[in-house]
């Protein structure tokens, strides 16, 4: 089967290329493929876990998505925020987040206060 565990980015890219590739084939689990599937991914998760940084979103976009996620529009937030144009100065960083705010939006759509605090990037 020759599989080594993966070392450099190059070892990375080449593993996520055999990956794509196998998943092509669809390969039934039990079978060869399907083995040789299961244990690229299995070492390109080790892999990330230790070499792929996982940023906190931006509290902007974190805002966004959960409006996207859960279907709710500009009026949505007006309680949450305050009036629709303090919400679209929010939402275009016009505006920061007060802590009132952050702890409105955590309480109301869960997102975590984490997020909420970080610093806002440039649109």
């Amino acid at each position: 089967m020759d599989i080594r565990p993966i070392h450099t980015e190059a070892d990375y890219k080449a593993t996520l290329k055999e990956i794509s590739a196998l998943m092509e084939s669809d390969p039934d689990l039990g079978t060869p493929e399907g083995d040789r599937l299961d244990i690229l991914t299995t070492l390109v998760q080790a892999y990330e876990a230790k070499h792929v940084p996982i940023t906190a979103p931006d509290p902007v976009e974190a805002i966004k998505f959960r409006m996207d996620q859960s279907g709710l529009s500009v009026k949505d937030l007006e309680p949450i925020i305050g009036k629709s144009n303090r919400v679209y100065e929010v939402l275009s960083r016009k505006r920061p987040l007060t802590l009132a705010m952050i702890r409105r939006l955590h309480k109301s759509l869960g997102i975590p206060a984490e997020v909420l605090i970080a610093e806002t990037g440039a649109g």
